[in-house]
């Protein structure tokens, strides 16, 4: 769940970098859009740093200031992961008239869908190249009463009426035959480890699970609803609901928030965080996240340890992106990203007028006579530096330097003692002296 969070937070700052121009950003513009997203002052940069497989810290080499990039691994992730939704599209088709057959009107906001567009694995512009594509399955109009826009549903298809637990009970009955006849309206229960369940809960679930239910995709408007057993019937139809919602889902996982956008529109209880605790062993509730206000439901039997069970290849394709952000700092050469920055830095604190008091033979101490200037590092060593930035940019000099160098003054006076000379190395050398590594999380 850590590395879910991370990958939230890292899928934002990818988005403000790949929205710019030259798909690079300066740091200071960075930190200042990444206040929008949540975060703090001077916090992007830091964050930004942990990550050094994914985002790659350069120095301008002509105006001088930190920018930011995605590395090439992050590339290759984000075409694969292209890839993958555009081979996915019929699958995506299908999940979307499956979802808007489970409203009770056909129908569902735009925005709503658009919210939950990457846990359904829609591409990005999925209002044209998937619902005004497919006139003959969706229709796209504007509310009279609220201006909002919905997406609706042309015709529903009794084949596609058939929901992910259905099917499973389906194929166990085959494999078991009259024996699996108990699981006719039953759910896959897995309590989490260390849940003591008693004599009486046990028989209570027992029960529930042979209690029979409406189809989340049937059309209960002409039922009478009053009765306490229809109320019963109905808190189990939307267990049924959200696990239909859930199934449907590329990674069989939602935020409680998005869940609670399609409660008028599928029925769903109102206090939904109190109702999925009743049914731990169906649901898994994660508060990490946010300070704890975040809540992530995750389909319990679509996973094990850790991992689906059933992975597609837009749930390969993002888990390599989790594998960057394990990877840290390791096998990322940091110092050489921020060399150049270090080195200006410290160019910055002794640039100017240094005055060395050399001892002479006589005791005294020089005054004028003995002033050295240091300037800017040596074209040299600027040229090794900043020949690692490749980018997009297009304003790469090799060999550019923020000024002319200073020459460096003569001293007037001779001076007998070879070790007083070798203080000028000492001096330049000890301002370029540590790396810069960032520190993984």
């Amino acid at each position: 769940m850590e590395t879910h969070k991370k990958i939230i937070k890292i899928l934002k700052f990818q988005t403000i970098i790949l929205s710019q121009p030259n798909q690079t950003i300066n740091i200071a513009r960075l930190d200042a859009l990444s206040r929008r997203i949540g975060f703090k002052q001077f916090e992007a940069g830091t964050f930004v740093l942990k990550f050094p497989h994914i985002f790659q810290v350069y120095e301008h080499p002509v105006q001088r200031i930190l920018y930011c990039r995605l590395t090439r691994e992050a590339f290759v992730q984000i075409e694969q992961e292209k890839q993958a939704v555009n081979e996915q599209i019929d699958d995506a088709v299908t999940r979307l008239r499956k979802i808007l057959m489970l409203s009770n009107t056909g129908r569902i906001r735009l925005e709503h869908i658009r919210i939950a567009r990457l846990d359904l694995g829609l591409p990005e512009d999925f209002e044209i190249s998937i619902v005004l594509k497919y006139p003959q399955y969706f229709r796209l109009f504007d509310a009279e009463d609220t201006r909002h826009k919905y997406i609706e549903i042309v015709k529903k298809e009794p084949y596609l009426g058939i929901s992910a637990i259905e099917r499973l009970r389906e194929r166990e009955y085959r494999e078991r035959g009259i024996d699996a006849e108990n699981i006719r309206f039953s759910f896959i229960v897995n309590f989490p480890p260390g849940f003591k369940i008693g004599k009486y809960y046990k028989i209570a679930v027992w029960k529930w699970q042979r209690l029979p239910y409406w189809s989340p995709y049937e059309d209960i408007t002409g039922y009478d609803l009053r009765s306490l057993e229809a109320k019963k019937r109905m808190e189990k139809r939307a267990v049924a609901m959200i696990h239909e919602l859930l199934s449907l889902t590329v990674e069989k996982k939602l935020t409680l928030e998005r869940i609670a956008h399609f409660r008028t529109p599928m029925d769903l209880p109102n206090k939904l965080k109190e109702f999925l605790l009743q049914h731990q062993g169906i649901f898994y509730i994660s508060t990490r996240g946010n300070q704890g206000k975040l809540h992530t439901i995750f389909l319990r039997e679509a996973y094990r340890k850790g991992e689906l069970v059933e992975p597609n290849d837009l749930y390969l394709a993002r888990i390599k992106l989790a594998e960057l952000i394990m990877l840290g700092a390791r096998k990322a050469d940091t110092s050489r990203e921020l060399g150049t920055f270090r080195r200006a830095r410290g160019d910055d604190e002794t640039r100017g007028i240094r005055t060395e008091f050399v001892e002479t033979n006589g005791g005294g101490l020089t005054s004028e006579d003995n002033v050295v200037k240091y300037g800017e590092v040596e074209e040299e060593e600027m040229n090794l530096n900043n020949s690692f930035d490749w980018g997009r940019d297009g304003n790469e000099e090799e060999g550019n330097t923020d000024g002319d160098q200073e020459e460096v003054s003569a001293c007037s006076r001779s001076i007998s003692d070879s070790e007083d000379i070798d203080n000028d190395s000492d001096f330049v050398g000890s301002t370029d002296s540590d790396d810069v590594h960032a520190k993984s999380e």
